[in-house]
């Protein structure tokens, strides 16, 4: 099979296309021929070294796949065979076949391709997490969502509106018309060193119900301090991290003096809640994942969920997609494909 690894930490060139030998599956275990991968931040993170829970180099790392099921483990359903399916993987997913769990499978709809589907797994449960199970936003309410672009900043939009919530979102001016076209109400300049007072002109100056952050560092104090009687804050990345030149330890120790401490005092009586999501160590809760998932499906059978493909690129191309992300050139989630 061919795998993409991380040789070493650093920069996209790190990445190398390698051939090696996949066994079969084990008991309980399905391999899957592999036609799309999910690129999420945390690869990027993970390839720098800033990502505490991924394999220390040289590894494969890769949280979500789509393709057919190749071949069967001793115990598993029958139904599985040739199946079109996409999944969540433990890391290990940049690779042409993988082998896990069957519990880690889901039925592809017929009306997505494997590009689209292989888009599902990690940004609409995190979304799904953010802004229904933890953030319970409602309809009336007010939703800020940083990186709206992202492919979780779309998922996200698309959950709100359908909640029917006042949508607010920060992007380069760049992709202002097509967030508009989504149906975002406000686009907001996060380039401008006043995107806080546009934040609260939008909002008539009440602040917002619900805030989703996946930058980190200062900006969680920035956010909390928009946050009117009865908000959320949810956070669920640390992406200001990729942004330092300096040393892996350096960066590391720089998230730490930055991240706010929050008062129990205050968050009381400011009526305030702060939260964080993290998919990656949702692995234990596998009867919540697939009622998650149920929903997010029925929203793709009705046709208000529609992921969203930036761009796919070929393996060999790897390097090339991680850079693309770190540009924040995208719209919408960025693929491999062997």
């Amino acid at each position: 099979m061919k795998q993409i690894w991380i040789t070493r930490y650093g920069g996209p060139e790190t990445l190398e296309l390698r051939e090696a030998a996949l066994a079969p599956p084990a008991a309980g275990e399905v391999t899957v021929a592999v036609k799309a991968v999910g690129i999420n931040f945390a690869d990027l993170m993970a390839r720098k070294g800033l990502y505490p829970d991924a394999p220390k180099p040289p590894c494969v790392v890769g949280y979500e796949v789509a393709g057919k099921v190749e071949a069967l483990g001793p115990g598993v359903e029958p139904r599985w065979r040739d199946k079109e399916v996409f999944a969540l993987t433990r890391f290990g997913g940049y690779s042409d076949k993988v082998n896990l769990p069957a519990n880690q499978l889901f039925e592809m709809p017929s009306r997505l391709t494997f590009q689209e589907a292989a888009a599902i797994p990690v940004n609409y449960l995190t979304a799904y997490q953010l802004v229904v199970v933890m953030g319970g936003l409602r309809a009336g309410e007010s939703v800020l969502i940083h990186n709206a672009g992202g492919g979780v900043g779309l998922a996200a939009l698309q959950l709100a509106r359908h909640i029917g919530a006042v949508t607010l979102g920060t992007a380069s001016p760049s992709k202002h018309a097509f967030l508009k076209g989504q149906g975002l109400d406000h686009a907001i300049d996060y380039r401008r060193k006043d995107w806080f007072g546009q934040v609260m002109a939008a909002t008539q100056g009440r602040g917002v119900d619900l805030i989703l952050d996946p930058i980190g560092g200062p900006m969680w104090r920035k956010n909390y301090r928009l946050l009117r009687p009865t908000g959320r804050l949810g956070a669920f990345g640390v992406s200001s991290a990729t942004e330092s030149r300096g040393p892996r330890l350096l960066s590391l120790l720089k998230i730490g003096l930055s991240t706010p401490w929050f008062n129990m005092i205050s968050l009381m009586n400011g009526n305030h809640g702060v939260f964080g999501v993290n998919l990656g160590h949702m692995w234990g809760e596998g009867e919540k994942i697939a009622g998650w998932m149920a929903a997010i499906l029925a929203g793709v059978k009705e046709g208000w969920l529609k992921p969203r493909v930036d761009k796919s690129f070929p393996f060999a191309q790897s390097g090339e997609a991680h850079r693309y992300i770190e540009e924040r050139r995208n719209t919408g989630k960025v693929l491999l494909t062997p």
